[in-house]
C-alpha cells in the first residue's frame, strides 16, 4: 500500500515536471535571455546616476542639520574648485573649496543681503516647492 503511495506520487511530480519543461523558458546563455539582462541592468544603473544628478543639482547633501551655516551663494570656478559664501551667525566667510583643501579667502565686514528665495541651503520642501511653481507657470 506504501509503495503505491510512493509511486503514485513520483509519476505525478513527474508529469508535472514535464509539463513545466515543455514551457517556453529562456535558457541561461540565450540571446532573448542576455538582452533582458542587459536592459535590466542598464535601467538599473541609469537611475542610479539620473538620482545621482538630482542630488547635486539641488545640492541635497548641503544641509544644515540646525540651521546654523547656511550657503549664502556659491560660484564655480573649474571643474572641481569652487568658491562659497557662508553664512555663520552674523558673520559672513567666502571660502575657497578645492579637492584637497578648503580655505578662508575673506570675511566680508558688511554682511550681504541674499534675497529670500536665492539661499542655496533651502529646506528640501521649499526647493521641491519652488520647482513645482515653476513648472505649474509654464
Amino acid at each position: 500500500m506504501r509503495w503505491i503511495l510512493v509511486l503514485s506520487g513520483l509519476l505525478s511530480s513527474t508529469a508535472l515536471a514535464q509539463s513545466q519543461v515543455d514551457s517556453p523558458a529562456l535558457e541561461p546563455l540565450s540571446t532573448p535571455y542576455l538582452f533582458k539582462l542587459t536592459g535590466g541592468l542598464l535601467l538599473v544603473v541609469m537611475v542610479i546616476f539620473v538620482l545621482a544628478w538630482l542630488v547635486r543639482k539641488f545640492n541635497l547633501n548641503q544641509q544644515s542639520q540646525n540651521g546654523l551655516i547656511k550657503i549664502i551663494a556659491g560660484l564655480s570656478m573649474g571643474t572641481r574648485d569652487r568658491i562659497v559664501l557662508l553664512q555663520i551667525g552674523e558673520e559672513q566667510i567666502l571660502v575657497g573649496l578645492t579637492p584637497g583643501r578648503i580655505e578662508k579667502l575673506h570675511t566680508l565686514s558688511q554682511p550681504l543681503d541674499a534675497p529670500e528665495g536665492q539661499l542655496a541651503s533651502s529646506s528640501f520642501a521649499e526647493k521641491f516647492n519652488r520647482v513645482m511653481g515653476e513648472r505649474e507657470s509654464r
